[in-house]
């Protein structure tokens, strides 16, 4: 098994890229989806974070409202690492059982936006990098999900640098460019990442 983490700052294409590694073969493993899952309605995740911040954080239905979670926790980061406290030990917990089922020959893709900022660089045998200018992120975040430019670079601004990042990278995915150019980037990384795997170096 070869174990991959992949991140990339907000804006980046690195969900792009998760998608992709997982139809040459990847077994993806998404860390947002799974922040999301552990604090689903119902779950102990969720009890937890109404411990921490009180009832004012579910919607109507009982569900957590993640706009107003953010936007408490974003600017605060106090707050921000209470909630983390809850989330991320929860979230290492189920991707390490995914991760346990998966075919002893696969590639396991850690899909991690907070990769840098957590620490977790060395525990992985290989760190992809999903890499764009901060100008062409705040395009997309403009663009994609109706971010003011000012909301946009602060979300930025709030996660590690780009040379944080690539300062652990053993791989660099540049998406800059075209889908077209970033699906080649994508397959040119699998064949380096399975030859790894198979012993290739």
């Amino acid at each position: 098994m070869l174990r991959v983490g992949l991140t990339g700052g907000i804006g980046s294409g690195k969900s792009t890229v998760g998608a992709l590694l997982a139809e040459h073969g990847a077994v993806v493993i998404d860390s947002d989806a799974l922040a999301r899952e552990v604090v689903a309605a119902g779950s102990a995740g969720l009890d937890a974070v109404v411990d921490a911040f009180g009832p004012e954080v579910l919607t109507e239905s009982g569900e957590l409202d993640r706009a107003a979670m953010g936007r408490r926790v974003f600017a605060d980061p106090a707050a921000r690492a209470r909630l983390e406290a809850v989330i991320h030990p929860r979230v290492r917990q189920r991707a390490a059982e995914i991760e346990a089922s998966a075919p002893p020959d696969a590639v396991v893709v850690h899909d991690i936006p907070l990769l840098v900022e957590t620490g977790q660089a060395a525990s992985f045998d290989v760190v992809v990098v999903v890499d764009a200018p901060v100008e062409l992120q705040v395009d997309r975040l403009t663009r994609e999900r109706e971010m003011t430019t000012d909301e946009a670079r602060s979300r930025i601004d709030a996660q590690a640098s780009r040379e944080e990042r690539l300062a652990v990278a053993d791989h660099v995915v540049v998406n800059d460019s075209t889908p077209a150019e970033l699906s080649s980037a994508v397959y040119r990384l699998w064949t380096q990442l399975s030859r790894h795997r198979d012993g290739g170096g």
